[in-house]
């Protein structure tokens, strides 16, 4: 990898030096391209995106105060244009690219294992980056950069604008989605593939999406024949040490071009153009000319390091192009299926696009029901669509609300979602936050979520129990009505150990999408309110077949379930909330969300706003 320019590079930059700005962008336009690259998934938005970021660092270059700050604010930078992206991809339907569009050169998953010529589990680890959702994609960019010794700690905090215990928490719950993606990218390569597998398959596309990371996560951790692949998995750390950038030669030259235009107008259109600006804008002309193409050169691969070479090439020499791996996922017959519901769901680029919602079916609620509320996540039309759904309250899987505006007068209840976010910062941040009420420990029956042994939450639960406010139980996936099953031993040790639960908190999603479905819902509900005794609280539920077909039920038999049963819950005196899974209907949740914008119902969303 060349040497990145020192702090002198960057105060000659910042005082109009051609030669300065020239070595500075040769110099990180690789860093640039690995974290943009990782963080979108070889998306094609990567072009744009690195020469936005790009572009705003010359821009802002002349009001930089600290140069010896530089990447630091290089990386936030990036970060920032890559979150922004995310929502720009959110507000709409996200279609895949065709193969023959995609550019094969933007998989960075297929140029790391091309050009670092990985194998064994340095390459299970590569694959598995694809099966990460967009939030871990992003933290990935950087936590790799930060073990193979490219970057801080401290500019990884300063790059998210978090804590440094609230990056590291982040990075735990990062690195255990990463190892469950390892194992699913192993029971995948299986020769020959578990027979009980295949049939959970049916119905993938062949594209790694978070939903799909958890059903087939949960068959490995139930099945002998997969079990296995959970065991001898070396840490991604020493894996990934040592491995160089690997940047993105296919835009290079194109990122150039643009950069010189944009800033030529800038420098030529009057105006108070600075003198940066002017300078910048010839030096990037100048380098389309003879653009600095990021080709890998892999001289060593002991030990998994690898040195990246800089070559400079003439603008009618063609560019370098990386040659790509072609991915040869499982494929058999396409129905897409998510699997446990996970706090923050991807969009799945292999859905069909949603068909444009009317608004005008079912009127809006005349008083809005105290019980009602949502689960979001990020979404351009959250504050608008929990207007228009009369939503009293909503939650985020979280313990702030950063991801989502809501109307005045709509409660965010917080959420402790694992025992890795038991700690008093977050704890204070939660009471904080919220209005008397905390949610705790997200299916921790589940691996692929809070994943904890009754025994943990129990020991973890006198910590929140100090925060003073009402106690929702942990909330489990399943059999919450059953003896013996997770959530009884739990509520057993809490009776045992005096420690106090103030409501149950329930998941529930049913396969059966006729009217009995209404029933059986209600009847789960009623089960565990006399097993308990307690208030309730549904905080997930909805209509998924996980193992069969038609996966999801259709809009008009969404609208009907809904309708009876948010009547059966606002009858229950002891059914204090609940929250249709999830709002956002765009991505992996467009076949069962409430809006695919923030005025846009879908047939759903227009049953549940008339609810209450």
């Amino acid at each position: 990898m060349p040497e990145q320019p020192d702090t002198a590079t960057v105060i000659a930059a910042r005082a109009g030096d051609p030669a300065a700005v020239d070595h500075l962008v040769a110099g990180y336009l690789p860093l640039v391209y690995t974290i943009v690259g990782r963080a979108l998934d070889g998306h094609a938005d990567v072009d744009d995106v690195v020469q936005e970021v790009m572009l705003r660092v010359l821009r802002n270059l002349g009001d930089l105060r600290e140069p010896e700050a530089f990447r630091s604010w290089l990386v936030a930078i990036a970060v920032r244009q890559v979150r922004e992206r995310y929502r720009t991809r959110r507000g709409g339907p996200d279609v895949l690219l065709p193969d023959d569009v995609r550019d094969p050169g933007a998989d960075f998953t297929d140029l790391a294992i091309t050009r670092l010529e990985l194998s064994g589990q340095r390459r299970e680890t590569a694959e598995a980056t694809r099966w990460l959702d967009e939030e871990n994609r992003e933290l990935l960019s950087l936590w790799w950069l930060e073990a193979s010794g490219e970057l801080t700690r401290d500019e990884i905090v300063a790059a998210l604008g978090v804590t440094r215990q609230h990056a590291a928490v982040r990075v735990q719950r990062m690195k255990g989605q990463l190892e469950t993606a390892r194992v699913v990218v192993r029971a995948l390569a299986a020769s020959p593939l578990c027979p009980e597998l295949r049939p959970v398959l049916v119905g993938w596309d062949g594209h790694p999406t978070g939903l799909w990371r958890k059903r087939i996560a949960r068959h490995t951790r139930d099945c002998r024949t997969c079990a296995p692949a959970w065991n001898n998995l070396v840490a991604a750390e020493r894996l990934l040490a040592g491995m160089a950038l690997i940047p993105a030669p296919f835009g290079a030259e194109h990122v150039a071009g643009q950069l010189a235009g944009q800033l030529a107008g800038l420098a030529t259109g009057g105006g108070k153009a600075l003198t940066l600006k002017t300078v910048a804008a010839k030096t990037v002309l100048g380098m389309s000319r003879r653009m600095v193409t990021a080709t890998l050169a892999t001289t060593t691969v002991a030990g998994g390091g690898a040195a990246v070479v800089i070559h400079q090439q003439h603008e009618a020499t063609p560019p370098v192009r990386a040659a790509a791996v072609a991915a040869t996922p499982t494929t058999i017959a396409p129905s897409p299926i998510p699997s446990s519901p996970a706090p923050t769901p991807k969009p799945s680029a292999s859905k069909p696009k949603p068909k444009p919602a009317t608004k005008a079916a079912a009127p809006a609620p005349k008083a809005i029901s105290a019980k009602k509320g949502v689960g979001t996540w990020a979404f351009a039309g959250n504050k608008a669509a929990m207007k228009d759904v009369g939503a009293s309250w909503f939650y985020t899987w979280a313990s702030n609300d950063d991801v989502a505006s809501a109307p005045a007068g709509v409660e965010f209840v917080p959420m402790i979602r694992a025992g890795s976010d038991a700690t008093d910062a977050r704890l204070a941040e939660a009471k904080r936050e919220g209005d008397g009420t905390l949610l705790a420990f997200n299916e921790p029956d589940m691996q692929a979520q809070a994943n904890m042994s009754v025994a943990d939450a129990l020991a973890a639960w006198p910590r929140l129990e100090k925060t003073g406010v009402r106690l929702g139980s942990p909330a489990v996936a399943w059999g919450g009505d059953q003896q013996g099953e997770w959530l009884d031993r739990f509520m057993t040790g809490a009776r045992q150990k005096n420690l106090r639960v103030d409501f149950i908190t329930l998941h529930w999603y049913g396969s059966d999408f006729g009217p009995a479905a209404v029933n059986h819902f209600l009847g789960y509900v009623d089960a565990v309110h006399r097993r308990y005794g307690k208030p309730i609280w549904v905080t997930e539920y909805g209509l998924i077949n996980w193992s069969g077909s038609p996966k999801y039920a259709t809009g008009e038999q969404y609208a009907d379930f809904i309708t009876g049963t948010t009547a059966g819950l606002e009858k229950r005196s002891f059914v204090e909330r609940y929250a249709w899974f999830g709002l956002p209907a765009i991505g992996d949740s467009t076949p069962y969300g409430l809006y695919t914008a923030g005025n846009s119902p879908t047939e759903a969303g227009r049953a549940y706003r008339a609810a209450g």
